[in-house]
């Protein structure tokens, strides 16, 4: 190991590298894999060691203004300038081995997208000649702001983490893990949103101040960072992986899915975890795909993706995601609260929404270890819960894609969110998370992409789920809860339509979803034949 390397970027300033050499001859040559990370150079998060242990040459880099690198950190803004100076600078290195490949997880992957398309096209000489990614995606903004909602629980928690930095930060957010943190659960609590960060760190912190004074994804300061367009331009081959109850599930199937429309289909596992998984193959299947690519070494894999299915337990090898022979059905909403395949009733479901006692997130994608399915029987019993059940099925259905409910709604409110989940309704009366969605009208950042009123005043609101490959079983049920809201996963909705950032009066909002036949509600379920 080479401890503290000062890497010189274009603007003077030195980020630190730590630089890990295998020992002995590697033959033939393993791509040197550069890391670029926030959190520190820690050897758990970045696995240099064990790529080491695997012959790879392995550069570490703290990211501007972190962990002893020069400059001041502001997410994401940085990271394509700062990150191609460092793959011109790895190449011109005397134990450069002569390919480069890029490496890490969630932050560390969106460091990735942020120079991989761009170097192609306009510096292909020093463009990474392969990309491991997991959990990850090219567009903050878009996580941020999940179809117009804040993401507070995952943006306020992830401020507080990186504010608690250093030796101070290591000790406090150890003894969090061990109970609650009462700080953060306050600043969940506290209206206006941009009051939230100095109930938990003791002053603002800057860039989430930013993230809430842009709602619109189309400002310039979500544009420039975001590096979603120039996913096509990625010739290298990419592995990625990810969990279904990943906080960037959607969009990294995307980026797949750009991918393969480019003809570069990547290599993609999908499995039963969440953020922070310990059972995450990544580390893994990363040394084997690139051993494959660059070493020549046979590899294992059977087919081009592989995917957990839930509920029935089971791995699936896949030419591609979503597999073929999947097809969109139709299930209604009913007014009497079935859930039905064949024509919609009538009438329509009422229920009431109050911002001051905010439905709460139960279970679903996270940061945590605790991210996952959970059983929503008591939290569908809520009044501010809607519910919707088929009958118990005469033989197994498999769902494998992205759902997308379409309900018939209107609200006494200027501004309302409309939050639907799947749930697998088990026969001993468990309704377990399978996936959900969410999407707000009538505020500020969704003003473009509103849906216009009928006559009566309801809309169309279209809300996409999160991605699921998933068996419901025979004698189970289908079950869709819609309601408004997920708090503190997503903030709460005051109702006002008044910038997020400032709103601090709240108005109850009476919710009204209909079941008419000529717009009726219902969801789209990607329906896997048989």
């Amino acid at each position: 190991m080479r401890r503290k390397l000062r890497v010189p970027m274009d603007d003077g300033v030195d980020l630190i590298a730590d630089l890990y050499v295998p020992t002995g001859a590697v033959d033939p040559p393993l791509p040197t894999i550069v890391v670029r990370s926030p959190y520190g150079r820690d050897a758990g998060l970045t696995h240099a060691p064990e790529l080491a242990r695997e012959g790879f040459t392995v550069l570490v880099q703290s990211c501007r203004g972190t962990c002893g690198s020069g400059g001041t950190f502001v997410p994401q803004l940085d990271e394509q300038r700062d990150g191609m100076a460092t793959h011109r600078w790895v190449r011109r290195q005397p134990w450069f081995t002569g390919t480069v490949a890029t490496f890490g997880e969630s932050y560390l992957g969106y460091t990735q997208w942020a120079v991989a398309g761009r170097m192609r096209r306009e510096d292909p000489d020093n463009a990474p000649d392969a990309l491991c990614l997991n959990v990850t995606m090219p567009d903050f903004g878009a996580f941020t702001w999940d179809n117009g909602a804040f993401s507070l629980g995952n943006a306020l928690g992830w401020s507080r983490m990186m504010d608690l930095k250093g030796l101070r930060g290591v000790l406090v957010r150890a003894r969090l893990a061990l109970r609650p943190d009462r700080k953060l659960a306050a600043a969940f609590d506290t209206l206006p949103l941009s009051r939230g960060d100095a109930v938990v760190a003791g002053r603002p912190i800057s860039w989430y101040q930013d993230w809430l004074a842009h709602e619109k994804l189309t400002d310039e300061y979500w544009t420039r960072q975001s590096h979603a367009a120039s996913v096509p331009d990625v010739t290298a081959p990419v592995y990625m992986a990810t969990g279904w109850y990943d906080i960037f599930l959607p969009w990294q199937l995307r980026t797949y899915a750009q991918l393969v429309a480019a003809g570069r289909p990547p290599r993609l596992t999908i499995g039963p975890w969440g953020h922070a998984s310990a059972q995450n193959p990544f580390v893994v299947e990363s040394v084997a795909f690139l051993k494959e690519h660059f070493a020549g070494v046979p590899g294992t894999r059977e087919a081009p993706v592989r995917a957990f299915l839930t509920g029935a337990g089971q791995w699936h090898d896949l030419p591609a995601w979503p597999p073929p022979g999947t097809a969109t059905r139709p299930w209604h909403l009913h007014e009497s609260g079935l859930l039905d395949p064949a024509l919609p009733g009538g009438g329509s479901t009422r229920y009431t929404y109050d911002p001051d006692q905010p439905t709460p997130a139960v279970g679903g994608p996270g940061l945590g270890a605790d991210a996952g399915p959970v059983d929503n029987s008591a939290h569908e019993r809520r009044p501010d819960v809607t519910v919707f059940r088929s009958a118990p099925l005469e033989r197994a259905v498999v769902i494998a894609g992205e759902p997308v409910a379409r309900i018939r709604f209107r609200s006494t409110a200027a501004s309302a969110d409309v939050f639907v989940r799947v749930c697998d309704v088990h026969p001993d009366g468990r309704s377990m998370t399978v996936c959900d969605g969410i999407r707000r009208i009538g505020s500020v950042g969704t003003s473009a992409t509103d849906p216009r009123p009928d006559d009566d005043g309801f809309v169309e609101v279209e809300v996409p789920l999160w991605p699921s490959f998933h068996e419901f079983a025979a004698g189970h049920r289908i079950g869709v809860q819609v309601s408004s809201g997920a708090h503190p996963r997503y903030a709460r909705n005051p109702g006002t339509g008044q910038p997020a950032a400032t709103a601090a009066v709240t108005v109850r909002a009476e919710q009204e979803i209909s079941h008419g036949t000529g717009h009726p509600s219902r969801i789209d379920l990607p329906i896997r034949e048989s």
